[in-house]
C-alpha cells in the first residue's frame, strides 16, 4: 500500500455522487495528505447543486468551468490543465483523480510517466481503461456499504466483518490467486500475503476484498476454503507473516 504521500485531488463534479464525500476522504487518508483538493463543474447547472453543500465542510476549491458546447463534459479540460500545472509545481508525489470519466486515461499515464502515484475513485460503470491507467483504483459503491455496514453496527452495537458485495466469487477470482501465488511462491510453494497482494494489484488496480464483501485479503482467502493458510511469528510484537499455498 502507498503511504503519507502529498495527494492532489481532483473532483469531476459531473461524474461522481456528492453523497459519500466524507467516507471518500477518509479512503484518501489512507494513503497519503490532500495538500490540494479541487472539483471542477459549470456551478451554474442546477445538476451539481448537491456538491455545494459539501464543499464548505471538507474545504474543497471549487473551480468553474462554463460549458461552451452542448453533449460534452465541460470539467475535463480545466481539470486536465490544472493536473498539469501541479505536477510541474514539484510539491505532489501523486494524484487522486475522481470520476467515472474514461477521457481521463491518458492523464492517468502522463502523470504515471512522471513519476506520480495515481489513485483513481469512481462507480462500478467506470470503464477498464482509466482503471488500468491507475496503480490504484478504488469503487465508491464499496465506501457505500461501509458507511451501511458503520451504522448498522452502531445501532445494534454488533461488529460486522463483511459488508455487500459488488463482485461474485467465482471461478475468476480462483484462476487470479492461483495464477499469482504460483508466480510469487518459494520453492516449497508457499507464497507471502503481502507479495501475493502486491502483484495482484499491479495487474488489476482495482481488486480491492471489499469488492467481494472482506474488509481485509486473509478472510477473504480463508472463506474460499481453497488454500492452505500458514501464519508464523515475525518476533516482532505479535506480529505475524502469513503465507498461502495452494491445495
Amino acid at each position: 500500500m502507498i503511504h503519507d504521500l502529498r495527494l492532489a485531488v481532483l473532483i469531476d463534479a459531473d461524474n461522481v455522487p456528492y453523497g459519500n464525500v466524507k467516507q471518500m476522504f477518509e479512503e484518501i487518508a489512507k494513503y497519503g495528505t490532500p495538500t490540494f483538493k479541487r472539483i471542477y463543474a459549470d456551478w451554474t447547472k442546477p445538476t451539481v447543486s448537491g456538491w455545494k453543500n459539501v464543499l464548505l465542510e471538507n474545504a474543497i476549491t471549487p473551480i468553474q468551468q462554463y460549458s461552451y458546447s452542448s453533449g460534452k463534459n465541460s470539467s475535463d479540460s480545466a481539470l486536465i490543465i490544472d493536473a498539469m500545472d501541479i505536477l510541474y509545481t514539484g510539491k505532489v508525489d501523486g494524484f487522486c483523480i475522481v470520476s467515472s470519466d474514461s477521457d481521463f486515461t491518458r492523464l492517468a499515464t502522463r502523470l504515471r510517466e512522471a513519476g506520480m502515484k495515481v489513485i483513481g475513485i469512481g462507480e462500478k460503470k467506470t470503464l477498464l481503461p482509466f482503471i488500468t491507467a491507475c496503480d490504484k483504483f478504488i469503487y465508491i459503491e464499496i465506501l457505500k456499504t461501509e458507511e451501511k455496514t458503520v451504522r448498522e453496527n452502531h445501532k445494534s452495537k454488533v461488529e460486522k466483518t463483511t459488508a455487500a458485495s459488488i463482485n461474485k466469487i467465482d471461478q475468476e477470482l480462483i484462476k487470479l490467486l492461483n495464477a499469482n501465488i504460483s508466480d510469487v511462491a518459494d520453492e516449497n510453494g508457499w507464497a507471502y500475503l503481502g507479495d501475493l497482494g502486491n502483484l495482484i494489484l499491479k495487474k488489476k488496480p482495482d481488486f480491492d476484498p471489499r469488492n467481494y464483501g472482506f474488509q481485509k485479503m486473509l478472510p477473504l482467502i480463508k472463506s474460499l476454503n481453497k488454500f492452505a493458510i500458514d501464519e508464523r511469528e515475525s518476533g516482532k510484537n505479535k506480529i505475524k507473516h502469513v503465507f498461502i499455498k495452494i491445495k
